[in-house]
Order: C-alpha cells, then sequence, then structure tokens
C-alpha cells in the first residue's frame, strides 16, 4: 500500500533526494520549500502524485495550513520528514543573537511547528511515523558548529520524548543521523559568522578533518530510508552514512570512563 508523505526542505540536499525516493516507487508526496518554483520539475515529471507547497517553517501559521491542505488533499499522512535545516559555522564567541536565534528557529521550532501540526491527524488516523532529521551533530560536537549542535541537540532531546509520549497511540519517531554527505550544507545554504583570528588555527584544523571524510551520496540516504519507513520496528536512532559508527563508539567510550571516574564525587554530590 502505497504511503503519503510530508516533506519539509524539499529543494534539494536530503529533502529531494526523499521525496524523489518516495515518488519513483509509487508514493505520493506534500514536498514544500520556501521557494516553491524549485519543486516544479517534481511535478513535471510526477504529476498529481506529488502535491508541491511554498513554506517557510518558521511560519507556525503557515505550517499549519500546509498540513491541512495536504492532508486533505490526499486524505492521509503516513510519513513527516522534518527536513528542512542549514548549517551555522562559527566558534562560539563569534556568534551573533540573531544568527543563533535563526539557526534554531528553523532547525528546531520549524521541526517542532511541523510535529505539533501533524499531530491531531497522525492521532486520529492511530498511525503515522515522524522522521526528525539530525545529525552526528547530534549527539558528538565539533568546534566551530556550536550553534548547529545546539538546534540538533535540542531536536534530539525533544523527539526522544516525543516517541515515548506518542509510542501508545500508534505513530512512530525516528530520528535520522546523518553523516558528511554531499549536499549543499556548507555550501551556499550556510550561515558564515564573522570570524575571530584567535581562532583561526582551530578553522585550520577543522578544514584538514573535513578533507579527510568520505562524502556519502544522498539518493542512497534517499533509498535508506524508504527502508527505515518501511519498517515495523524501526530504530529511535538510526546513522545514515558511515562515519557515525566509525567515530562515535569512541565518544561514548570516553563518556562513560569520565562518568565512572567521578562516580565519587557523583555519589558525594547528593548529600
Amino acid at each position: 500500500m502505497s504511503k503519503v508523505w510530508f516533506v519539509t526542505g524539499s529543494s534539494r540536499g536530503f529533502g529531494r533526494r526523499y521525496v524523489e525516493a518516495a515518488l519513483e516507487r509509487g508514493d505520493r508526496v506534500v514536498a514544500t520549500a520556501r521557494d516553491e518554483e524549485s519543486l516544479a520539475d517534481l511535478s513535471a515529471v510526477h504529476g498529481d502524485a506529488v502535491l508541491p507547497l511554498r513554506l517557510d517553517v518558521t511560519d507556525r501559521a503557515a505550517v499549519l495550513a500546509a498540513v491541512k491542505r495536504g492532508y486533505e488533499h490526499f486524505g492521509r499522512l503516513d510519513v513527516v520528514v522534518n527536513n528542512a535545516g542549514y548549517g551555522l559555522f562559527g566558534a562560539v564567541e563569534e556568534l551573533s543573537e540573531q544568527a543563533l536565534r535563526d539557526q534554531l528557529e528553523t532547525n528546531l521550532f520549524g521541526a517542532l511547528w511541523v510535529t505539533q501540526a501533524v499531530l491531531p491527524y497522525l492521532r486520529e488516523q492511530g498511525s503515522g511515523h515522524i522522521v526528525q532529521v539530525s545529525s552526528t551533530g547530534g549527539v558528538a560536537a565539533w568546534p566551530l558548529v556550536g550553534g548547529y549542535h545546539a538546534s540538533k541537540w535540542a531536536l534530539e532531546g525533544l523527539s526522544e520524548s516525543l516517541a515515548q509520549e506518542v509510542a501508545g497511540l500508534g505513530i512512530k519517531v525516528t530520528i535520522v543521523e546523518p553523516g558528511a554527505y554531499a549536499t549543499d550544507w556548507g555550501g551556499s545554504s550556510a550561515v558564515q559568522s564573522e570570524p575571530v583570528a584567535a581562532y583561526d588555527e582551530v578553522r585550520g584544523a577543522l578544514g584538514a578533518f573535513m578533507a579527510t571524510l568520505d562524502f556519502g551520496d544522498p539518493a542512497a540516504a534517499g533509498r535508506a530510508l524508504l527502508e527505515v519507513v518501511d519498517s515495523d520496528n524501526p530504530p529511535l536512532r538510526v546513522f545514515f552514512g558511515t562515519q557515525g559508527n566509525e567515530m562515535l563508539p569512541a565518544v561514548y567510550a570516553e563518556r562513560l570512563k569520565v562518568w565512572a571516574q567521578w562516580q565519587d564525587l557523583a555519589a558525594r554530590a547528593q548529600g
């Protein structure tokens, strides 16, 4: 049985690949983007199977209207993908208040508004799958992307609570954590803070590290998401790409090690 999807950030990158993977196998999609014209080619190829909508996820009223229109157009919503987002680059000292607020408005609040908008429909259906697109940067942190990490760590905590709240309502939640991919995340869609020279050495080291990474194919991520949403028992969290399983077990091992080293003090702190 074909599924009906609602996908944010569908104009390029992961969002476009998720939409294409769904449409190519015969599903129907409400594809949203800030520029509706960027979705015109989807309609040309897939016709009535796709409903393209202009949507800025930071506009809560517009989110409510888009979700309502999508639900009424196709009669149901099965998979909701909160994909809209961008990268904010800069050391913590370099971040402006407005840049960080804008990052949270899109990456965190945008996902929240969509989630809140779809939940009444999913609860009424007694089914549905919410996919929150996070990052390996949602469970670990690196220098110069602290603002981005803040948005994704917050999204992960929100989504883990959500999963427990809706588990008895027939609604599934999955947090997708991609590693490095050949998308525009670090390109024209990114926001760069005004640099402070004191962090130039850190910038150089991070650039050298990024140059060593094997960037994944977003189309492969699109195909992988189909397997996730078709699963009878989908994961709460899943890495996309190889970096997560290569790098993050060591991060968690170090956390466990340090907690264990300081457990006596932790006990004393209880009083």
